[in-house]
């Protein structure tokens, strides 16, 4: 007669009965992983913008008779835009610095008032965006004004899912503080809001200020 199969202990509870799952789910340490991951989408996200900006300067002179950059563009408007979300990197940047000395308090204080520069961007984008349309200059207009929202717009829903983000992370804290979880998601959201300081410096660069050169 064969003998019965011997269990590990492993799979065993105190008093000898068998388990069917584990009572302890086994931890694997995810800070270098989470980071080059991370690392791994921001550079997806440089493919995304680049083959955006090169729409653009293929588009971007193709009026269809249409409005162009000098007739749309309010400069000075957006350059009150482009330092709302430049504040809002230095802003983030001291949230960081409370971080390191663990201040929980001072850290959210940061964060918040980078949401609100943040919010303040996105509001002048939408009013920009309105205000075309009002105009008559639609994405559907022309060649040009199609790359323009497509390229502004998709840098608008990037800084939109930063704030969402960035009020989570706030509740996040709120809830359990400055753990080591925490503070490497903190990490990653601020490298992602400097990236979109980076593109956005390219975008005013790129569309306004050499358009308006045009």
């Amino acid at each position: 007669m064969a003998s019965a199969p011997t269990v590990d202990a492993a799979f065993l509870d105190k008093d000898g009965n068998p388990l069917f799952h584990l009572e302890h789910e086994p931890h694997h340490p995810e800070g270098s992983s989470t980071m080059l991951g991370f690392w791994i989408y921001l550079m997806s996200d440089c493919l995304i913008f680049a083959c955006l900006f090169a729409t653009y300067a293929v588009l971007g002179g193709n009026y269809a008779a249409g409005p162009g950059p000098k007739d749309l563009f309010d400069l000075p408007l957006v350059a009150l835009n482009t330092a709302m979300l430049l504040f809002s990197s230095i802003t983030y940047g001291f949230a960081m610095l409370a971080m390191e000395k663990n201040r929980v308090a001072a850290t959210q204080g940061w964060l918040a008032i980078t949401g609100l520069f943040g919010l303040a961007f996105l509001g002048i984008e939408l009013y920009e965006f309105a205000h075309l349309i009002h105009e008559g200059a639609t994405p559907m207009r022309s060649g040009f004004l199609s790359a323009f929202f497509a390229l502004v717009g998709t840098h608008g829903l990037h800084v939109t899912f930063g704030i969402i983000w960035l009020v989570t992370l706030m509740a996040q804290v709120a809830k359990k503080g400055l753990i080591p979880a925490n503070q490497r998601r903190l990490m990653c959201l601020s490298m992602f809001w400097h990236f979109l300081d980076v593109v956005w410096i390219g975008v005013f660069t790129f569309v306004y200020l050499m358009g308006m050169l045009r």
